[in-house]
């Protein structure tokens, strides 16, 4: 039987090849934008509202604010850190009082670089302008972290929808990033390692979105005619500018940033040699290195060097600060006089990174919540930053308020079945989404056991979190299928992706709400606290 219908009813044409890029470049998120937006927005005031409720406690300082908060206060007032009083708990009353009294007047050794520690006496100089605010408290120091965690879950959604299109699941990455507890406590304490996290996910966010852009470029180009076989240069990449920004910044609160910066400016060159060779370059590695590659090292690693330098402008425009003087009168007689104090201050500055250095190596401790990074993922030894077991205010009498930093046992135990989805998925389909969130984890998590005899923490683990909800809420995709727009959609794939979905979801949600009491310092009956301390380690670390 033959058909009678038109040649072009029966035998579609082939969309034209610029179609066929747009929609390999560039899938189109069926939702429209402002929603993007709006869900965005709405689970950053979650986040928000979670973090700024009972910011002041502990209504002291905590842990390693006895360390952060007064390097803060030191660079904003003289732009390098003080040595305080040597004790702790004079110091503690003498900053709630009169915080001016605890410094002295030799600068402080540090071995972390100073952007975090701006960073902190930035917040508790803005929450000193508000109506309320007052510097030097509680909720001042912390409150540049406060801040810091809610921009990272706003950042992570957008990202997200961006990678999944999708605004259910980047509603849902921000979620459950705002509903973890490691998280939860790095927002609540004046400590760097949430913005190492901030920097580190916006500088990756930047990166994709440069991904998108320069991908929309070539479809443009392919709409309006022009070869793609044999263009070079796409125009200026702001967004690899600004992710080296970014990058500057988190190596300017932690130098373990450099890891990611290494993998990450290697991921971005990669995505650029698969743009080209899709469209169907051919002989075009000089072309990728001039145009692509060595650009991309001046935009992430050379920009991320020179915002690193600038960084320490309090320490290099001053003279107090500590080693700043090292390197007085010993500038070779050849440079030029005007030059002299400019070499002698980076010449100590490298000398003081050298000093920094062996600190790092060389470094020993007894902690009790030393954790390996083997352990990091399983949460078996978390930190505790408080615990108070003399509560006045408690009815019983026997309650206690503490601040266990751990992460929902529910996200990072399901992130361990996620990545190995993710790894499925990248060997046989070489998806560059799954393919950049196991290089991220990569950088984050390996590079540290190289150290075993170093002393770390699980809240080192703490820049890995958006790349494990990324992974996540990507695996939670693969479950769920294609939409009901898409020709792949399976109406029975859909509901029992759903399912899932909605159970994750809802442990995720319990889980938080389970250990809420033991992360905020909370008032909590002793036998109730101890029910949450699943195991001895998390109450006496490795040593108990």
């Amino acid at each position: 039987m033959t058909t009678t219908a038109p040649f072009s009813e029966a035998e579609p044409s082939p969309p034209p090849r610029s179609a066929r890029i747009r929609a390999r470049f560039l899938p189109v998120n069926p939702a429209p934008r402002w929603l993007g937006w709006l869900g965005a927005f709405a689970v950053a005031l979650f986040a928000g509202v979670l973090r700024f409720f009972n910011l002041g406690q502990p209504d002291r300082i905590y842990f390693d604010e006895t360390y952060y908060a007064k390097d803060a206060y030191g660079l904003w007032n003289f732009g390098y850190e003080h040595e305080t009083v040597e004790e702790p708990v004079e110091a503690d009353d003498l900053l709630a009082q009169g915080y001016q009294d605890i410094f002295t007047g030799t600068g402080d050794f540090i071995v972390h670089p100073p952007v975090g520690k701006w960073m902190i006496a930035l917040g508790d100089w803005l929450w000193s302008l508000l109506p309320f605010g007052t510097t030097m408290t509680p909720e001042a120091w912390r409150f540049a972290s406060a801040v810091a965690g809610v921009l990272s879950v706003l950042i992570l959604v957008r990202l997200a929808t961006r990678m999944t299109r999708s605004v259910l699941l980047g509603c849902t990455a921000g979620l459950i990033m705002a509903l973890d507890g490691l998280h939860f406590t790095l927002s609540r304490i004046a400590m760097v390692d949430i913005f190492l996290t901030l920097w580190i996910l916006a500088g990756f966010a930047c990166l994709v979105i440069d991904r998108d852009s320069t991908r929309e470029r070539m479809a443009r180009l392919a709409e309006a005619g022009g070869d793609l076989a044999s263009v070079g240069w796409l125009g200026m990449r702001w967004w690899r500018l600004a992710a080296g920004l970014c990058f500057g910044l988190a190596v300017g609160t932690k130098w373990s940033a450099l890891f990611f910066v290494a993998a990450f400016g290697l991921l971005t060159v990669a995505w650029d040699y698969g743009a080209r060779s899709s469209v169907g370059q051919r002989g075009f590695f000089w072309r990728w290195l001039g145009v692509d590659a060595v650009p991309a090292f001046v935009q992430t690693v050379v920009v991320a060097g020179v915002v690193y330098l600038v960084s320490w402008s309090g320490w290099l425009f001053t003279r107090g600060g500590y080693n700043r003087d090292f390197a007085d009168g010993m500038a070779p007689e050849w440079v030029p006089g005007f030059l002299r104090a400019p070499v002698e201050a980076l010449w100590s500055l490298v000398d003081y990174h050298q000093r920094m250095m062996t600190f790092h190596t060389d470094l020993t401790s007894d902690h009790a919540y030393i954790s390996a990074p083997w352990e990091w993922l399983v949460m078996r030894t978390p930190v505790m930053f408080h615990y108070n077991g003399e509560v006045a205010s408690c009815d019983t009498g026997d309650c206690v308020t503490s601040v266990v930093s751990i992460g929902t046992p529910v996200i990072w135990w399901s992130s361990l079945l996620a990545l190995a989805v993710m790894l499925g998925w990248w060997v046989t389909f070489r998806d560059w989404r799954a393919g950049a969130v196991l290089l991220a984890v990569a950088a984050g998590w390996l590079p540290w056991f190289a150290y075993p005899d170093r002393p770390m923490f699980l809240f080192y683990a703490v820049p890995l979190l958006p790349f494990l909800v990324l992974a996540i809420v990507l695996a939670l995709g693969l479950a769920m299928g294609a939409g009901e727009d898409s020709p792949r959609f399976a109406p029975y794939t859909r509901a029992v992706g759903g399912i899932v979905y909605g159970v994750v979801l809802l442990l995720i949600v319990a889980n938080f709400a389970y250990f809420y009491p033991v992360l905020s310092a909370y008032p909590i009956d002793e036998g109730m606290w101890r029910e949450r301390m699943w195991f001895d380690v998390w109450i006496y670390g490795s040593g108990g």
